[in-house]
């Protein structure tokens, strides 16, 4: 194989429609416009979802929904996470680095999911009721 000899596969491409080039082409006089109207006129159409001046649907339709920028900087992590580290000291930068949160996460909490026998101190980091209570009754603290 060589540079001139490559070619695009077969019906890759193909030649752009020329209109308005004579009765002989097939498309001239109104090159397939049809006769008058919006759709005719050159720069002349609807907007997208215009229905003709009906409600549009998606104005017919009630808002709902929300979905925070923020949350992506928030993570939770379990107490089962916490117990297969098995440090003694956890904090922000131990679960980067371990993969149990994300690069760009800011706030952690642990929530009370699974069961920790280990004490763990816990430091710049959160947690719910459930789960400090599990982690001090295991001798850890959150701090």
């Amino acid at each position: 194989m060589e540079l001139n000899n490559i070619k695009p596969a077969d019906g890759s491409k193909h030649a752009k429609r020329r209109v308005g080039r004579g009765i002989g082409s097939g498309l001239g006089k109104t090159a397939g416009r049809g006769h008058k109207g919006q759709k005719s006129r050159s720069g002349g159409y609807h907007k997208v979802g215009f229905e003709g001046g009906q409600m549009p649907l998606q104005r017919r339709l009630p808002k709902r929904g929300f979905k925070s920028t923020t949350l992506r900087f928030n993570a939770e992590v379990n107490l089962t996470d916490l117990a297969r580290l098995g440090l003694a000291e956890v904090d922000m930068l131990v679960l980067k680095q371990s993969g149990l949160i994300g690069e760009l996460t800011r706030v952690v909490k642990v929530i009370n999911t699974g069961a920790i026998v280990s004490a763990v101190k816990l430091s710049g980091i959160g947690a719910t009721a459930g789960a400090k209570a599990a982690i001090e009754a295991a001798g850890g603290s959150v701090a």
